[in-house]
């Protein structure tokens, strides 16, 4: 992919419309977790560094075309201000007067967010006279919002065909993180994928046969599985009419060399809820009045045999039910494991969606990953072989 990264642009005294995600949780009119603001700071700071003026875009919430109040940027940029570490300006529009008003008084060394760009319907439906209007507010489009990059949106992917354009840092890392994991990997290459359905992951399953050398299943999915081999599964959540498909994937993967590693134990229990009676049985000795809640000892010992051969790792999902313990011991064993390894030197490790970000963070394997991607459905669809229309505009 030529993109150009922001260190390669000529930034000094120039206007820097810079995309970014803080899209970040609040209550009560504070943010809650600022991760996704921290992450853009080494982005703000380079661009003041080197003579730019950073102008932010970003959307907030879903307000679907219309002004919600209380999906205002106003509300984070004191958030903004305190983790920069400089004056943030807040535009109460992202195009016209309020905006370039805000951007034609900015003092060196300042910020400017812009209003939330889903105020306007036209940001949604990439619509040219409004990327145009953004456009005419700045000299240079930096792209700091993998995240968004799935969506061919006016200030992700328009606005890229206007100006001069590179990724920001974030941006920079997630993309370089997942060309090492999926585009050029050191081999042997396993990735984990967990979840509740088959049916939702279709096309990252069958991407990923074709290009990793063993393929964990975990979560729901692994149900499905046991099912189409035939195997039974009591009460457990599974979609058995996925089954024919699923034998395709198999198909598909023992065409390509692909290993397929299923649960070969299974934990299960009668009740779903926290510190139920559990018991260790075969995949294939799941009694009728018993669910399937997670992989057992035997499988999490396969997987990080797997792991321990492996030299790039790619995981989205749990392995079980994480989010009530006993259900969380498989996941967590994988992960801490896949953690050590990856601190060694040993293990190229890339994670990401939203349950597997939760499910690192409470095993705490996390923070020992080569790379922990937040960007939910621009990941997946990353790993699913798909273009991202604000990867691909940039450098066009």
């Amino acid at each position: 992919m030529a993109w150009k990264a922001l260190n390669q642009m000529d930034l000094d005294g120039k206007v820097v419309l810079t995309r970014v995600d803080i899209n970040v949780p609040m209550s009560d009119g504070r943010v809650t977790d600022a991760t996704r603001i921290e992450r853009i700071k080494p982005t703000i700071d380079d661009i003041l560094a080197g003579g730019g003026k950073p102008v932010l875009m970003a959307h907030f919430g879903r307000p679907k075309g219309k002004v919600v109040p209380e999906m205002s940027l106003s509300h984070v940029r004191a958030a903004l201000e305190d983790i920069l570490g400089v004056p943030v300006t807040f535009a109460d529009d992202c195009i016209g007067l309020p905006a370039k008003k805000a951007v034609s008084e900015m003092a060196p060394g300042t910020v400017v967010l812009l209003e939330n760009t889903r105020f306007h319907a036209e940001e949604e439906a990439n619509d040219g006279r409004f990327a145009a209007s953004l456009a005419a507010l700045g000299d240079i489009y930096c792209n700091d919002a993998f995240s968004a990059a799935h969506r061919a949106h006016a200030s992700t992917e328009g606005i890229a065909q206007l100006l001069p354009n590179c990724a920001g840092r974030a941006m920079q890392a997630e993309l370089e993180a997942l060309e090492r994991a999926l585009a050029n990997p050191v081999r042997p290459v396993v990735a984990v994928v967990g979840g509740a359905k088959v049916s939702t992951k279709l096309d990252l399953l069958g991407n990923l046969v074709g290009r990793v050398d063993v393929l964990v299943i975990g979560g729901g999915m692994a149900n499905t599985f046991l099912v189409a081999q035939g195997k039974p599964i009591g009460k457990s959540l599974a979609e058995a009419e996925m089954a024919p498909t699923v034998l395709e994937i198999m198909q598909k993967a023992d065409d390509a060399k692909c290993r397929i590693l299923v649960p070969e134990d299974v934990v299960i229990a009668r009740e779903f809820k926290a510190g139920a009676e559990n018991e260790v049985v075969a995949a294939d000795a799941c009694p009728d009045d018993a669910m399937i809640l997670d992989a057992g000892p035997k499988t999490v010992e396969s997987i990080t045999a797997a792991f321990d051969t492996a030299k790039t790792l790619i995981w989205n999902g749990p392995l079980g039910a994480f989010e009530i313990p006993p259900f969380d011991t498989a996941t967590n064993a994988a992960a801490r494991h896949a953690a050590e390894l990856s601190k060694s030197g040993a293990l190229i490790s890339v994670a990401g969606g939203g349950d597997t970000v939760s499910a690192l963070n409470t095993s705490g394997a996390a923070d020992d990953f080569t790379y922990i991607s937040t960007a939910g459905g621009a990941f997946l669809e990353w790993m699913e072989g798909k273009t991202l229309p604000g990867v691909s505009a940039l450098g066009g």
